[in-house]
């Protein structure tokens, strides 16, 4: 077995939860009376929450402060974290299996920590997971390699041992650009899955059908 280490994004990757961000920033803009810009949710397709509200600060004008933005938009879909069964099928046995074979195991997530933290503790697999590195914390989003080598490091795994989950095709680019093995997990939110099949390492449509020869 070659992987030592493995680093999980979570929205879209284990939770079927990216339908709460499809709408939440366009939500927040008609509730200060703000129209969204032409092409916004391209730019902002790739931003942590943090990025995200300075572009609706310094771009859009938008009344409140950064910080005030963020809280605004995390209460706004806190309910579904801490409430939601939103586990995708097959997900909790496989990190079961993993955690029973020694592989240590990280989560990567541009969504703030104390929603991640709910949603893991109310799916059941909080307890697999050694560290939670967060876009917001780490200081960069998913554009930049940053938070899967800080969660590698903190593995004490190299990239040609540490397998990477995401559902992203520019997560999973980043991932791909910066050495790291991808596993690209199929998800409605995520964009062309032929686009993503050319640059991921595997394609995973069902994680009862994981092909453990990747690891």
């Amino acid at each position: 077995m070659i992987t030592k280490g493995i680093i999980f994004d979570v929205d879209g990757t284990m939770l079927d939860s990216m339908h709460v961000w499809k709408n939440v920033g366009l939500d927040y803009l008609a509730s200060v009376n703000v129209e969204p810009k032409e092409n916004m949710e391209d730019t902002l397709r790739s931003m942590s929450l943090y990025e995200v509200a300075h572009y609706y600060k310094e771009e859009c004008n938008v009344p409140h402060t950064v910080p005030e933005i963020i809280d605004i938009i995390n209460s706004m879909i806190e309910k579904f974290y801490r409430e939601a069964d939103s586990i995708k099928p097959g997900v909790k046995e496989l990190l079961k299996f993993f955690y029973d074979n020694g592989i240590k195991m990280c989560v990567s997530t541009a969504t703030d920590r104390y929603l991640i933290e709910a949603a893991l503790e109310k799916n059941g697999i909080a307890q697999y997971f050694e560290k939670i590195f967060t876009c917001n914390e780490v200081g960069k989003g998913k554009s930049d390699p940053l938070i899967y080598d800080l969660a590698m490091e903190f593995m004490g795994t190299d990239k040609e041992s540490t397998l990477i989950f995401e559902d992203a095709l520019y997560a999973i680019t980043t991932a791909k650009n910066a050495g790291y093995r991808v596993v690209a997990v199929a998800d409605r939110q995520a964009g062309n899955p032929e686009d993503i099949k050319n640059i991921a390492d595997y394609y995973l449509e069902d994680y009862k059908k994981f092909r453990f020869d990747i690891l």
